[in-house]
């Protein structure tokens, strides 16, 4: 499991999904394409919602991770790109909820014109380390 860190006199994350340092573990490194609220037909799951939206794309992401014998958990490294600042409390609550503090990946927030259809708010961009004894090749 990667060693996530805070270290003393750095500001914060003051209960917010992230931390301020992974140390990368040993293991598989995943890179996922940027997950968006797209569901298997490529509808926008929650359309005006960037908290739905958020958590849409995490489930994406877990099931790509899934494939390949990791989880959320798994996660070190985080872009979020979101369209509107009043949607970063929602963002941050939707973070919450899929990634506990503990194991919280180092990440970062940009705010972004638009990103691939004018429906969707936000895209995650993870990159992710499964521990050798679960990784098994893609199906």
């Amino acid at each position: 499991m990667a060693n996530h860190f805070n270290p003393p006199g750095m500001w914060a994350p003051n209960g917010r999904a992230f931390n301020q340092g992974v140390v990368q573990p040993e293991g598989r490194v995943i890179h996922v394409t940027g997950q968006v609220a797209w569901d298997e037909n490529s509808n926008v799951v929650g359309p005006g919602d960037a908290g739905a939206q958020l958590e849409k794309s995490l489930d994406n992401v877990r099931g790509i991770l899934g494939q390949v014998g990791g989880t959320l958990a798994d996660i070190v490294s985080m872009t979020v790109y979101f369209l509107n600042r009043e949607d970063l409390p929602a963002i941050q609550q939707a973070r919450s909820r899929a990634l506990p503090a503990a194991t919280a990946p180092a990440s970062i927030l940009i705010q972004v014109a638009g990103l691939v259809t004018p429906d969707l708010l936000v895209e995650v961009v993870p990159i992710a380390v499964v521990p050798l004894d679960r990784f098994r090749d893609p199906v």
